[in-house]
């Protein structure tokens, strides 16, 4: 009987021992409690306690946590319902605020959330809704930290999942997308058809330009050959009119030779007189006053005349 009763207290001191070692895994924190007060915070790793003293409270993680919200209804400022659906990403930084200033948490950051995405949203257009999301999340994750910050809870990111507007307003919104996608391809396929435009006007002007351009070197080339035309024409005049004026002058080199050798010099002289005054006589205008003297003198010359016809 001793024996048993030995055996037993060796079982209850053996049970008391392995009791009272308290082994934290690594992420997590126990809250210790010494007769119903908190007595300390156990970190990672291998506590011993007193055991029927010490309890631990609660096992608290201090990795970074998730938290999905189910969708909630909202009204926006237009009077549009919408669901939307958020997730937060939080952790606990005070295990002691968190286990002692509130009784849950995480419920504590659910209706805190909601509760300010509604007054958020409720400010805001459809319109505003759809296209500000950041800033949303901006404004929720600034209130809602604020408010878990009293429970040693820090909110690292609240971020919204989806936002659903009603089936008529999703219907709208389908319809205006393809007639903003069929306004871009008319777009697209007005500023293509202009380029080409653009592009077959160009290539005309080009043309054009080259072609004015080949008319003026032609017309230059014509100018040109005309010009050289000219002047060999001119050059071929002048040459004439000097072969002409030596033919002249060799001629009358000849004459002169001849009255010379002859000596008809009188004779000659008033062959030259008669041919003057007949050059005279040939104008219109010109009027011709001859002495008596002149006149008798003529019945002479013209005598003279006839004799060197005859000879």
């Amino acid at each position: 009987m001793g024996k048993i009763v030995i055996i037993v207290i060796l079982v209850l001191v053996l049970i008391s021992i392995l009791s009272s070692i308290k082994v934290v895994n690594t992420g997590y924190v126990y809250l210790l409690e010494r007769f119903g007060q908190f007595y300390k915070v156990l970190e990672p790793g291998w506590h011993l306690t007193i055991p029927f003293v010490d309890f631990v409270r609660k096992k608290i993680s201090v990795k970074q946590q998730i938290l999905d919200i189910d969708p909630q209804n909202v009204i926006t400022k237009d009077n549009v319902k919408i669901s939307i659906d958020n997730v937060i990403f939080y952790k606990v930084l005070n295990s002691r605020d968190a286990a002692y200033n509130i009784e849950n948490y995480k419920a504590g950051i659910i209706y805190s959330t909601i509760t300010n995405m509604r007054n958020i949203v409720g400010d805001m257009t459809l319109d505003e809704v759809l296209s500000g999301r950041d800033k949303i999340n901006s404004e929720l994750l600034m209130v809602v930290d604020q408010i878990t910050d009293a429970y040693g809870i820090k909110i690292l990111s609240v971020e919204i999942k989806n936002i659903i507007p009603p089936n008529e307003i999703q219907e709208a919104m389908e319809k205006q997308m393809r007639a903003e996608r069929d306004k871009r391809a008319l777009i697209l396929q007005a500023e293509g058809q202009k380029q080409s435009e653009i592009a077959k006007a160009e290539g005309a002007k080009q043309s054009k330009i080259l072609e004015a351009e080949a008319e003026k070197e032609a017309n230059i080339r014509r100018a040109e050959g005309l010009k050289e035309s000219q002047l060999l024409e001119a050059e071929g005049k002048a040459k004439a009119i000097e072969a002409i004026a030596k033919a002249d002058a060799g001629a009358i080199h000849m004459v002169n030779r001849a009255i010379i050798e002859s000596g008809t010099n009188e004779t000659v002289i008033a062959l030259k007189q008669i041919e003057a005054l007949k050059e005279l006589a040939k104008g219109p205008s010109n009027k011709l006053i001859i002495p008596t003297d002149a006149v008798s003198s003529l019945g002479s010359i013209a005598a003279l005349a006839d004799v060197l016809n005859n000879k």
